[in-house]
């Protein structure tokens, strides 16, 4: 009798067992997205930052514009009348970078097709060997079913081979 009015006692017949419940995993979902959700609090300092930072890059935005416009206006009677030294100097060093530049990615591509074919020929299967076995073999098998065909048909075309020969 006195279990009964112990309110411990009242609980745990009040709860369902677990083999009883069932676990919603939608219900589970949402309370963990709800528990990592920021408060009201965290909130308006993001706010508050996102606006500062914003206010920040546009002032850095503005006055990085002006002072370009402001240069440009200085320095144009200065590169209007140079331009003539300006202009093949410019040329030549667009020229160098790009013949460099060039040299450089066809080094890398030479790079990594010896290294491929230094893999693929040492037996190391490197990425895309399957496709170069199976081409491999398909011109193989071409060429014997070329060949095949020679030797069955020969004589017609080693008659045109022959009527076909200069002086025959």
């Amino acid at each position: 009798m006195a279990e009964r009015n112990n309110p411990t006692h009242q609980q745990q017949q009040q709860r369902p067992s677990r083999a009883n419940r069932t676990v919603v995993p939608s219900s589970t979902f949402l309370q963990k997205i709800q528990s990592h959700a920021p408060n009201t609090t965290h909130f308006l300092g993001f706010l508050l930052l996102f606006f500062v930072s914003a206010t920040t890059l546009l002032i850095l935005t503005g006055l990085t514009l002006t002072a370009t416009v402001f240069g440009l206006v200085f320095f144009m009677p200065v590169i209007v009348f140079s331009s003539p030294v300006w202009f093949p100097i410019c040329t030549l060093l667009f020229l160098t970078a790009v013949g460099f530049m060039s040299a450089c990615g066809f080094g890398v591509a030479v790079a990594a097709g010896s290294t491929w074919m230094y893999r693929y020929f040492r037996g190391m299967h490197p990425p895309g060997s399957d496709r170069v076995d199976s081409a491999r073999t398909r011109i193989y098998d071409t060429a014997s079913h070329v060949k095949d065909y020679a030797m069955e048909y020969g004589g017609y075309l080693q008659s045109k081979v022959k009527d076909a020969a200069p002086g025959a």
